[in-house]
C-alpha cells in the first residue's frame, strides 16, 4: 500500500482509476463531477487532498474538450486545497497532433497576420497559395500552457505523437512507451514472429516500427502516401505505395493512434493485395472515432490490437476483430515511482 498519495479518476475512463488503484492497493479519492445547467463543469473534491502527492487520471479521447476543462479545473481545485504535489496523469495526450505548424508542399502557412505597412492603415493584398491554412493555431503548445497555468506540478503520459512535444513544457514530462506491450504481444500471440513484417503504415512512424522490428529481428516495410497535387489534403485519394516485401508472410502494422482508421484499413487492403497472408494492426491509442468500427469490421484487417489508454467497453462488444491490451500496470507503477522518487527508466525497458 502506498501512502500519503491521492488518486483523483475524471470522467474519461473509470474503469482504468480502478485498475491503477487496484494495482497501488488504494481506493481512488472520493471527487464530485458534474455539469451546471448552463454546460459548465462542475467540481468537488470530497476529502483533504492538503500535503498530498495528488495523481489526476484523465484522458483524451471521447468528448475531449468536456474532459479537458474537467481536469484543468480539478488540477486547479488542488493547488487550491494545498496540495504538495499535483500530476496530471493523461495516458492519451489531447491536441498532441497538434503540437506544430502544419507544413505541405508549398510549404509553411502563415502563423500570424500580414503586417500593416501603407497609410491607410489597411493591410496589403494577400493571395493564398494552394494549401495554404490561414493562421493556424497551435492547441498542442495551448494545452501545454493551460496545465501549467493550472497548476500541473508533472505530467505522466503515453506515446506523444510527437516526443518533441515534452519541450513545450516547463514542467516534468514523462512519457511512457508502449511499443514494450506490443512487442509482448506479437512474441506470444504470432507464430514465427520472426518470419513476419513490421510495416509502418506511413513514414511518420518508421522510427516506431523499425525500433520493434529492430528489437525482435524481424524485417520491416514501410507504406509511402503520394498526395496529387490537385488533392494535397485529401488523405483518403492518396496513392499507397508498399516499399518491402510481404508476400506470403504476416504482415503487422505499427502506429500510435488510430483514429477515423481509414489509413490503417487502406494499409491492409494493399498488404492483402501484395500478397500478405494475415494483417495484424498494433496500436497503442485506438481512438475509433465516428464510424472506425465499422470500417475496421469491413476491412481487410485480420485483427485490431489496441491498448486501454482510451476507454475500449463499447469498442469491444461490436468487433471481434478488436483486442485490447492492458496498460493500468504500467502506470501505476509509473505513479509509484514518481511518488517515491525512483527513476522510471526501466519502465522504458521492459
Amino acid at each position: 500500500m502506498v501512502r500519503n498519495i491521492v488518486v483523483l479518476g475524471l470522467s474519461s475512463h473509470p474503469q482504468l482509476t480502478d485498475i491503477i488503484c487496484n494495482h497501488l492497493g488504494i481506493p481512488p479519492a472520493k471527487i464530485l463531477l458534474g455539469k451546471f445547467a448552463v454546460g459548465e463543469t462542475r467540481v468537488e473534491i470530497i476529502e483533504s487532498v492538503r500535503e498530498k502527492d495528488v495523481f489526476i487520471i484523465q484522458s483524451g479521447g471521447g468528448k475531449v474538450n468536456d474532459h479537458l476543462m474537467e481536469l484543468l479545473i480539478t488540477v486547479s481545485a488542488c493547488k487550491t486545497a494545498s496540495a504538495r504535489r499535483v500530476t496530471a496523469v493523461l495516458p492519451l495526450f489531447p491536441y498532441s497532433r497538434q503540437s506544430d505548424i502544419p507544413y505541405n508542399k508549398t510549404g509553411a502557412p502563415l502563423a500570424k497576420a500580414p503586417p500593416i505597412v501603407n497609410k491607410h492603415g489597411r493591410p496589403p493584398p494577400f493571395e493564398p497559395q494552394r494549401g495554404y491554412k490561414q493562421w493556424v493555431a497551435q492547441a498542442g503548445t495551448l494545452v501545454a500552457d493551460l496545465l501549467t497555468a493550472a497548476g500541473a506540478d508533472h505530467i505522466i503520459t503515453m506515446d506523444l505523437h510527437d516526443p518533441q512535444y515534452q519541450g513545450f513544457f516547463d514542467i516534468p514530462v514523462d512519457n511512457l512507451y508502449g511499443r514494450h506491450l506490443l512487442q509482448k504481444y506479437i512474441q506470444y500471440n504470432v507464430p514465427n514472429y520472426q518470419q513476419a513484417v513490421a510495416v509502418s503504415p506511413d513514414a511518420g512512424g518508421a522510427k516506431r516500427a523499425t525500433a520493434i522490428a529492430d528489437a525482435l529481428g524481424m524485417p520491416f516495410a514501410l507504406i509511402h502516401k503520394e498526395r496529387r497535387p490537385t488533392r494535397i489534403t485529401d488523405r483518403q485519394n492518396a496513392t499507397m505505395l508498399l516499399v518491402g516485401d510481404v508476400k506470403d508472410r504476416v504482415a503487422i502494422l505499427i502506429d500510435d493512434l488510430a483514429d477515423t482508421c481509414n489509413t490503417i484499413t487502406r494499409a491492409a487492403k494493399l498488404l492483402k493485395k501484395e500478397g500478405a497472408t494475415r494483417v495484424i494492426a498494433l496500436v497503442t491509442h485506438g481512438v475509433l472515432s465516428g464510424d472506425a468500427i465499422e470500417r475496421v469490421s469491413a476491412s481487410a484487417l485480420d485483427k485490431l490490437v489496441v491498448t486501454n489508454t482510451v476507454t475500449q467497453e463499447d469498442h469491444r462488444k461490436t468487433c471481434p476483430k478488436l483486442e485490447v491490451l492492458e496498460v493500468g500496470n504500467v502506470f501505476a507503477e509509473a505513479i509509484r515511482r514518481v511518488h517515491h522518487g525512483e527513476s522510471i527508466s526501466v519502465l522504458f525497458s521492459v
